[in-house]
């Protein structure tokens, strides 16, 4: 929904100010905030501003790995496969630009197992996901009513399409990958 990038470890007022800004543009408060017991969120000042709005704030076990598994999971690919693999921008504003390209690959085009395969963005606006929609089958003598992988899925059409697996890059990123298949022409 949001991304924020500090020269230094933000305080809660910066933190607080990111959340509202947040929330006002995308019109969507959360009932939850979920972090760890950092100064920014353990402190009396953050605690009131999530009480003003009706926020509850959730804190992951201290110390415990996986308390906040979904958080530590975008942490882990954020890094793996979005700064790791570049010349990280020294300028903020680049940076910016760039975790943001990150942030709309990873909601709008990257499946979650979490989520079961679908994408944020699938789950947010209720669109069914990729893998649940009719599918071409590439073998010539497959029965349509045979068991995929799963999750199961319909066969678009008849068995035998030839298809084109076809790679893009979001906002020509090459390691922020968009892969497609296509029936070939």
């Amino acid at each position: 929904m949001g991304i924020a990038v500090f020269r230094k470890q933000p305080d809660s007022k910066q933190v607080s100010a990111f959340l509202a800004k947040t929330i006002r543009e995308t019109g969507a408060r959360p009932k939850y905030i979920i972090s760890d017991k950092g100064r920014q969120f353990w402190c009396k000042a953050f605690k009131q501003w999530c009480r003003r709005r009706k926020i509850r704030p959730r804190f992951g076990a201290v110390g415990q790995y996986g308390s906040i598994a979904v958080i530590e999971r975008f942490g882990r690919t954020l890094k793996d496969e979005g700064l790791r693999r570049i010349l990280v921008p020294l300028s903020l504003r680049k940076m910016l630009q760039h975790l943001d390209a990150i942030v709309c690959w990873y909601n709008t085009h990257r499946p979650h197992s979490w989520l079961g395969g679908r994408t944020p963005e699938e789950r947010y606006r209720r669109i069914p996901s990729a893998c649940r929609r009719p599918r071409f089958e590439p073998r010539p003598r497959w029965p349509i009513d045979s068991g995929c992988a799963a999750p199961l899925a319909k066969v678009r059409s008849k068995p035998g399409a030839k298809l084109e697996f076809v790679v893009t890059w979001h906002d020509s990123w090459k390691h922020l990958p968009i892969v497609t298949l296509k029936r070939a022409a």
